[in-house]
């Protein structure tokens, strides 16, 4: 008889006392863990945190400070009044401008504690799938924190600094009195801190009453205020505010259909009370002002390089030149720089009309410079070894499958450099630069100023990649002024009404990035290009004139870039939308147009030789213009800071545009 396998003797549960020992230590440990936290969270909340301030001083205003600029002769050429008022709070405000900031910077405001972790985990992983930071995940109460107390620096003590600071905030207020003094302490560009003196600004209306439209535009503005600000460019500010638009409908604040109608019909700035073409040069200085002061809320006299003599002669030779050809030769708009060969901006005409568009052409647009871009290959090359006279065979020629050809669709066969720069060759002109190299090329366009990216394409020499009207002027300075490279710039001194100085420009060399030799020969070169090429019609009598004629594919953009031994000047002509011409080169109306008001410049100088050496950099002193007191400044490693950026700009990416549209590029 088979036996009944024995039961399994079940296991006794731990004693009642045992487990309870265990509860009481688990306890214990997590408690001293909490208070351990604690209290190092106090110290250094203690230590990290600065001073608390009274909660009241938070709700004083801090007003856009007004703002008055003076010409270089000491005449005033604006004064903006200060927009001040009562702090708007959020109660008062139309539901859809704190609802596009809260769906655009921080959709969870209402539900987190002041650091949102959900936002803060999505950043964290974001940025370590891109390998670079690509979103933040600052909290509306942190951005605040960091505004009231902290500076901008990015470190990680400060970012501690500004979530125990946050913290705190969420402890001391209600989440509508952070969003009130976040929403009327925030800087939104153009000079202006908080949404009612950036309504006033951009709309010329309260923030009381603006509409969807402009509450998305605000919004937008949050995320990089000096870019986005409509001032500087109405398209780029429109088309972030319709990502905000979208951003509410995904935040359930509006429906699609609200959306698209607010689509169909994007803000609109306020008429401007000044319409003088200054107005360009001011927004400008206005925008640069953060920058050179930091934020402060006095109201500022601002001493700047402007020349009014040579701001109404550039302006009435594009106006004229508009008015006379613009409508037979299919050009709508122009910009006109005006520079000593120091780098201080004289003049700078933006546009045919301020009142009609606020764009600023000379330092917004980036439009491709055709063979104004040649000067940087040919120093290339000269410091490659080539000689103005070196012989290189004009015939046809094919890099990587592109064949480009010159604009006279002829060949000269053997031809000098010197006469290949002048008649604005293009085949040559590739040649050499892939003689040089085209890393060589790049590097010598950034050393001398250039600093947009410029893509390695082969058609990098006949100036493929785009590239601003200022910089471009700034970056032939070099060939005026001794072969000293310059930082364009238009604000001398900054000073408070009061009397305080806030800012003064340093007289400091930036840096001497040509060496004599190749700095005569490229005078010589450029003179040429004026005196027998393509720029016959900048030619000014008695007084020596180098530069260089660009013009675009398909007629889309005209330039002519030339300097004297007194100023520096830059002349684009084109279309906003990117249209062709009818055949304008930059050897007609630019060259012209730049000759008219060159004409107007120099009358009443001494005419003087372009140096081909090495010279201490001076203004022109033509008029009742003070002399601006130096002060000791440290000097700037120029050279360093072209290497970094070279760095940086060699690994973006970039798409190199189609053969047929660089067939022809860097014509004339």
């Amino acid at each position: 008889m088979a036996k009944t396998p024995a039961k399994k003797k079940p296991k006794k549960a731990p004693p009642v006392k045992e487990r309870r020992s265990f509860l009481r230590r688990f306890s214990s440990l997590l408690a001293t863990l909490f208070i351990s936290l604690g209290v190092l969270w106090a110290g250094a909340f203690l230590i990290l945190a600065p001073e608390m301030p009274d909660t009241a001083e938070l709700w004083r205003v801090k007003k856009s400070p007004g703002i008055t600029v003076l010409a270089a002769d000491g005449g005033v050429i604006a004064q903006r009044g200060a927009f001040t008022g009562a702090m708007v709070g959020v109660g008062r405000l139309p539901p859809d401008l704190p609802h596009a900031v809260i769906a655009t910077e921080d959709r969870r405001f209402y539900q987190h504690f002041g650091m949102d972790i959900i936002g803060f985990a999505r950043a964290m992983v974001a940025n370590i799938s891109a390998g670079r930071v690509v979103q933040g995940g600052s909290t509306i109460t942190q951005q605040l924190a960091k505004n009231l107390f902290l500076t901008p620096d990015r470190t990680v003590l400060r970012k501690i600094r500004e979530l125990m600071l946050a913290l705190w905030l969420e402890g001391r207020l209600t989440k509508d009195e952070i969003l009130t003094l976040y929403l009327n302490r925030v800087y939104l560009g153009a000079g202006t801190y908080g949404v009612e003196a950036a309504a006033q600004r951009y709309f010329g209306k309260s923030a009381r009453k603006v509409t969807l439209q402009e509450a998305a535009m605000l919004a937008g503005l949050l995320k990089a205020p000096s870019r986005y600000a409509p001032t500087s460019d109405l398209k780029l500010s429109r088309d972030r505010a319709a990502q905000v638009l979208l951003n509410m409908v995904a935040a359930g604040y509006i429906d699609q259909k609200k959306a698209d109608a607010a689509r169909k019909k994007p803000a609109r700035l306020a008429a401007q009370s000044r319409t003088k073409s200054s107005q360009y040069f001011v927004d400008w200085v206005e925008e640069r002002m953060p920058g050179l002061i930091g934020n402060r809320d006095d109201d500022l006299i601002v001493q700047s390089t402007f020349d009014p003599v040579l701001q109404r002669a550039a302006e009435v030779a594009l106006t004229g030149t508009l008015g006379k050809h613009g409508k037979n030769r299919k050009v709508g708009q122009g910009a006109v720089v005006v520079l000593d060969p120091g780098g201080a901006v004289l003049a700078m005409v933006g546009g045919r009309s301020y009142a009609s568009s606020q764009f600023n052409r000379a330092v917004q647009a980036q439009r491709q410079p055709g063979s104004a871009f040649k000067p940087f290959v040919y120093l290339a090359a000269l410091e490659s070894g080539f000689g103005p006279d070196s012989v290189v065979r004009d015939s046809p020629v094919t890099v990587e499958g592109w064949q480009p050809r010159n604009f006279s669709n002829k060949y000269k066969g053997d031809i000098k450099l010197r006469d290949a720069l002048a008649g604005s060759v293009n085949t040559v002109t590739v040649k050499i630069a892939e003689k040089a190299g085209r890393s060589k090329v790049v590097k010598t366009a950034q050393r001398l100023g250039i600093t947009s990216p410029i893509l390695p394409h082969p058609s990098l020499s006949l100036g493929a990649s785009e590239v601003s009207l200022l910089e471009l002027t700034g970056a032939y300075a070099p060939f005026a002024n001794g072969g000293q490279a310059v930082l364009p710039h238009g604000v001398r001194e900054v000073r408070t009404r009061s009397g305080e100085l806030l800012y003064r420009r340093s007289g400091a060399r930036v840096g001497q990035v040509l060496a004599g030799r190749e700095l005569a020969r490229m005078n010589d070169m450029l003179r040429t290009a004026v005196t027998k090429g393509t720029g016959r019609a900048a030619r000014l009598k008695g007084r020596e004139v180098a530069g260089k004629t660009g013009t675009s594919q398909n007629y889309r953009d005209a330039w002519f870039i030339g300097y004297t031994a007194d100023f520096v000047a830059g002349v684009w002509l084109g279309n906003d939308n990117d249209t062709p011409t009818k055949r304008v080169t930059g050897g007609q109306l630019p060259a012209a147009l730049w000759h008219d008001v060159m004409a107007k410049a120099s009358k009443g100088l001494p005419s003087r030789q372009i140096p081909n050496a090495p010279v201490a950099v001076a203004r022109v002193e033509r008029r009742s213009e003070p002399p601006a007191p130096e002060r000791p400044g440290k000097e700037v490693d120029f050279g360093k800071f072209i290497d970094g950026l070279a760095g940086l700009l060699s690994g973006l990416p970039y798409k190199p545009l189609e053969d047929d549209d660089l067939s022809n590029v860097g014509s004339d």
